[in-house]
């Protein structure tokens, strides 16, 4: 990226933030401090009126606007992507509102962009076995969402899997987040009096209560990693034939997947988890015979001793 697309950039996140910090520009384009000051200043000297306070970071005065924004191509493109994700994985008022700022993302294309839009918006498509919610009417996210912004004790009815009827449950959410084909939602239950892990789906009625929670709460970042080490869980590094990872595409998620990356071995690659070692041999198993385990060792001492079991199980 050349300097002046860089500025302009900095430019679009300053107007997209109330306050942005130098060190995450930085961290965005890969640059150092000081290149960022330097940025930063050709702005100021262009008219941009940029407010800083050391320690906090930049800002753009009140009622300053840049003009309608242009997209790329390749923006453009990934915007449509998204889409069809947003279309088949969340909820019908998340839906409604993606679509229409949609619209107005179109609206700025240029003539040849929107052109390209509609030629391939018939070639992307998002596949999934089940949907993460079930029934029309299932406004579930949003919610969820302004009570995190807002603040707000929420009252849902939930129907947890091993129970006949639905409990009654105020809870403060303190985040949202998906996997394994479900959206979930991290909050603290006033019932229970700790945080619970509530499954998105499972959410038959929510409803505002009025009433506003001071009390401070993990960020959803924090409370996770601090679940995986109070969960024992361990990093295990495994090296996959790379026709053998195409079949764990789904099954990856249940264990912990973390990160890919092709290895030095040709032909394979490596494969990052955070689990429990004694479920992840059950699993390695089914596929240990074109795979291997690079981290911990300890993993080799407990697949020796599964597969020993067995052995003499079925001997």
């Amino acid at each position: 990226m050349n300097r002046i697309d860089r500025v302009t950039a900095i430019l679009i996140q300053l107007q997209s933030r109330k306050i942005v910090k130098a060190q995450d520009i930085a961290d965005r384009f890969n640059i150092s401090l000081r290149t960022v000051y330097r940025d930063i200043n050709t702005l100021e000297e262009a008219g941009v009126p940029i407010l800083g306070e050391a320690g906090v970071g930049y800002s753009l005065m009140e009622g300053y606007r840049l003009p309608p924004v242009m997209f790329t191509k390749e923006e453009a493109a990934a915007f449509l992507t998204a889409e069809k994700f947003v279309e088949k994985l969340t909820d019908q008022s998340t839906r409604e509102s993606y679509q229409s700022g949609m619209f107005k993302v179109r609206s700025v294309l240029r003539s040849n962009e929107k052109d390209m839009l509609e030629n391939i918006e018939a070639h992307i498509e998002v596949r999934q076995h089940y949907a993460p919610f079930s029934g029309a009417g299932q406004n579930i996210l949003q919610p969820l969402l302004r009570s995190i912004a807002d603040k707000e004790v929420l009252h849902i009815a939930y129907h947890a899997g091993v129970q006949a009827e639905p409990s009654q449950r105020d809870i403060e959410p303190i985040g949202i987040f998906y996997t394994s084909g479900y959206w979930h939602c991290i909050a603290y239950c006033r019932l229970r009096g700790d945080y619970r892990d509530f499954r998105a789906d499972r959410i038959q009625k929510i409803s505002g209560t009025g009433q506003h929670f001071d009390q401070a709460h993990p960020t959803l970042k924090d409370y996770l990693k601090q679940l995986s080490q109070q969960e024992n869980l361990h990093e295990i590094i495994i090296n996959v034939q790379q026709r053998m990872a195409m079949y764990l595409q789904e099954s990856k998620y249940y264990y912990g997947f973390v990160s890919q990356k092709p290895c030095d071995e040709e032909g394979m690659v490596q494969m990052t988890f955070l689990s429990h070692p004694e479920w992840f041999v059950r699993w390695f198993t089914m596929y240990a015979e074109k795979a291997d385990i690079i981290k911990p060792e300890s993993m080799r001492v407990q697949m020796k001793e599964y597969i020993g079991r067995l052995a003499e199980k079925f001997s």
